[in-house]
């Protein structure tokens, strides 16, 4: 294409494309060794993921106690899923971390802009570090399946994220939220959904014992749940980057872009086969 079309600029696809496969590169790397290995690089993912989105707000030093609280979260979070108890895992960020979290902030004796960088932060924890963690339990919760089954996910949100960007900017006309993410479109979705149900049609018979319903279904809910991803972490860095436009072009370049889907379609995917199957 930009070959054909030289006058068009095709660096952001470039980008996207290039991030989109050295993240497939890391996910390899890491379903290829033992789960404890997945487990070690997936934890190094989410740090950085959270560290971009630190990144992203309007900090005050009353906050750099409350960070490194949410960092030391990351590897006890990892620590329940090495030793399996799904139980803590489940509840430890949604409930244990929300609860105990503003105490680093009324100990530094911060009142103002409270409310803000907690319940911020408790989002970057979320997404960032609840969400992304699911795809490190999966070797753990089914040792035979797990690998492939992130595998399948990983390349089918790839595929969805791809085909969405490229189908908006070229063919997009009808614009979701236009004025978080100007490329996110409703023929983008469509076009995405048609093509993410698709491959998870080839492929799910043989990275997943699914059946050939659940298949199909698998398709359709990474492209539903990595569709409201993008666009939820959209909204968030234009809440946050208010009046920072270098740094919101400087974000729209880093991987923090490109797991948005997954902080998605990792918990509801496995949430949803963990109901449906056994092997979970």
């Amino acid at each position: 294409m930009s070959k054909r079309e030289p006058e068009k600029d095709f660096t952001a696809v470039f980008l996207r494309v290039k991030t989109w496969w050295g993240m497939f590169a890391v996910f390899c790397m890491a379903t290829l060794f033992n789960p404890v290995v997945s487990l070690l690089s997936l934890m190094v993912l989410c740090f950085f993921a959270l560290k971009e989105y630190f990144s992203m707000m309007k900090t005050r030093k009353a906050d750099r106690r409350l960070f490194l609280w949410s960092y030391l979260a990351i590897p006890l979070q990892f620590y329940w899923i090495y030793i399996g108890w799904y139980g803590m895992f489940i509840v430890f960020i949604p409930v244990y971390v929300f609860l105990f979290l503003p105490l680093p902030r009324l100990l530094g004796k911060g009142t103002s802009g409270f409310l803000r960088s907690v319940s911020s932060t408790q989002w970057g924890l979320m997404l960032m570090v609840f969400g992304l963690s699911h795809l490190a339990y999966y070797q753990f919760a089914t040792p035979e399946y797990g690998a492939n089954l992130v595998l399948f996910l990983v390349v089918l949100t790839q595929v969805n994220d791809v085909v969405h960007y490229l189908i908006s900017i070229y063919i997009g006309k009808r614009k979701v939220v236009p004025s978080a993410n100007p490329t996110i479109t409703w023929e983008g979705y469509v076009g995405a959904t048609i093509v993410t149900t698709t491959i998870a049609y080839f492929i799910y018979p043989y990275l997943t014992p699914l059946d050939l319903k659940f298949g199909i279904i698998s398709g359709v809910l990474i492209s539903l749940s990595g569709f409201f991803g993008s666009l939820t972490i959209s909204v968030l860095k234009r809440d946050l980057l208010i009046g920072d436009r270098e740094k919101l072009q400087n974000v729209q370049k880093s991987y923090l872009t490109r797991v948005d889907s997954l902080t998605y379609t990792s918990p509801v995917f496995f949430h949803v086969i963990r109901y449906f199957y056994e092997f979970m």
